[in-house]
């Protein structure tokens, strides 16, 4: 008999996992405590922009004409108890107000709402980002509370979900990390992610421990890749070097890849920040803080180049105050192909400028919506020659394909001064100075 999955948390990773798993196949059933969500994915409509999700969703919700009807929603727990026999769990991790830790409230709620449902045999399978211990205390919790007792199990299968490319990074993964205590666990698993096992995706088995690490190591390694090369964007700033060629020259090593060198204004979103955050946390009420104290280091250099910015927007207006100077910002999301804008180092710098008396106006092809109610006071445009019309100093802050393709000789021609600022080295110098720009990027020669 096919297996039914239900997804705990409809959220970015809850709403792709279950659209993902009904394209795979599988009967699915949604659940969230938000009825306005379940109400917007039962008409096949996604409350957050990521490529292909919402024509994948309308591929397979009941109801809609024309799709498969495997997917369905509800807020009903017992609902989905009684309807799985794989539940996923898909919600949030935030970090604490006022701390680094991670707040759990989300996955602890989520499974001991499901847990006294559970009255049959059943796999609850942790996909949420968490410190390391959490799948050991929570397999304990679901012990202690589903009325079918040994029958039901806990299972870590983490996320490695890019955004802007989450379909794909689901349906095609680059490797599946299951962190389980039983053949029978890993049975299942491999039974729901069989077709992606069968194209090559990897398939790693693991205790519960290393499954949680696999996803806060990855992204530690990433934020640091990041942060090394915005380092070496301060120390070509000092010496006159050009980073952008010596990332070039750096990512012909194999041992090292061009991968994640670009420098520029830094990391942000709701993933990185966090994560390195609640993972220093851990290591210290583990008693191994020293091992990661370098993350404060990578934490530090990132926000850091917030602040350059600013100040490279400063210098560029003359140094002096903002007050009356006209600050154009293309980009207000943390990176192209999403609309998220948590932690984004675009709307940090916009509002650092807008603070100190700068008369900001924003344009972003996706994230207008959700900039809007984080940062209420900033000025936005509908299009980018609207927001760079007037404008003393232009900053190029999310590299959307849309702002590597404008034309530079149109733009110049509304500027009230031509001068960009790139801080996601993503423009073509030389074809924007063409055009009568003057041309400044973090870590590279003026000129």
């Amino acid at each position: 008999m096919a297996l039914k999955i239900t997804v705990i948390g409809t959220g970015y990773l809850g709403a792709t996992h279950a659209a993902a798993m009904a394209e795979l196949g599988f009967e699915v059933l949604g659940l969230d405590v938000v009825t306005e969500k379940i109400a917007m994915l039962q008409r096949g409509e996604v409350p957050m922009y990521e490529p292909g999700l919402e024509e994948l969703l309308r591929k397979h919700v009941a109801g809609i004409e024309g799709a498969s009807g495997r997917l369905r929603f509800t807020t009903d727990p017992a609902e989905a108890a009684d309807f799985g026999d794989v539940h996923f769990i898909c919600v949030n991790t935030p970090q604490k107000h006022g701390e680094y830790a991670c707040d759990m409230s989300y996955v602890d709620t989520a499974l001991e709402s499901l847990a006294k449902h559970l009255t049959k045999a059943s796999l609850v399978v942790g996909k949420s980002t968490v410190p390391v211990g959490s799948a050991d205390r929570l397999a304990a919790r679901l012990a202690e509370l589903a009325p079918a007792g040994d029958e039901v199990e806990l299972a870590w299968n983490p996320e490695f979900l890019r955004e802007g490319f989450a379909v794909q990074d689901t349906l095609h993964p680059d490797r599946i990390v299951v962190g389980v205590r039983s053949e029978r666990a890993e049975k299942l698993l491999r039974e729901v992610y069989a077709t992606p096992i069968a194209e090559g995706s990897p398939f790693v088995v693991t205790d519960f421990p290393t499954a949680e690490l696999v996803k806060t190591s990855a992204n530690s390694f990433l934020a640091t890749k990041i942060s090394f090369i915005n380092a070496m964007a301060e120390v070509c700033e000092a010496a006159g070097g050009d980073v952008v060629k010596l990332a070039e020259a750096l990512g012909h090593d194999d041992r090292i890849g061009k991968k994640f060198l670009r420098a520029g204004i830094g990391f942000g979103g709701g993933c990185l920040p966090k994560d390195i955050r609640a993972f220093m946390a851990r290591a210290g009420e583990l008693g191994a803080d020293q091992a990661l104290t370098f993350l404060r280091e990578i934490d530090s250099i990132n926000m850091r180049r917030r602040g350059q910015m600013v100040e490279m927007t400063r210098e560029a207006l003359g140094g002096g105050s903002f007050l009356g100077k006209r600050v154009a910002v293309l980009g207000a999301t943390f990176k192209p192909d999403s609309d998220d804008v948590r932690d984004s180092p675009a709307l940090n710098v916009a509002g650092q400028i807008h603070l100190q008396g700068g008369q900001v106006t924003v344009y972003d092809p996706k994230g207008m919506v959700n900039a809007r109610r984080l940062f209420p006071t900033l000025g936005y445009a509908d299009t980018a020659t609207d927001a760079v019309r007037g404008a003393d100093v232009v900053l190029h802050l999310t590299e959307w394909r849309e702002f590597r393709e404008l034309d530079p000789a149109a733009l110049a021609s509304v500027a009230t001064t031509p001068v960009i600022l790139d801080g996601r080295n993503a423009l073509d110098p030389q074809t924007w100075r063409a055009a009568g720009w003057t041309y400044r990027a973090m870590g590279r020669p003026a000129a």
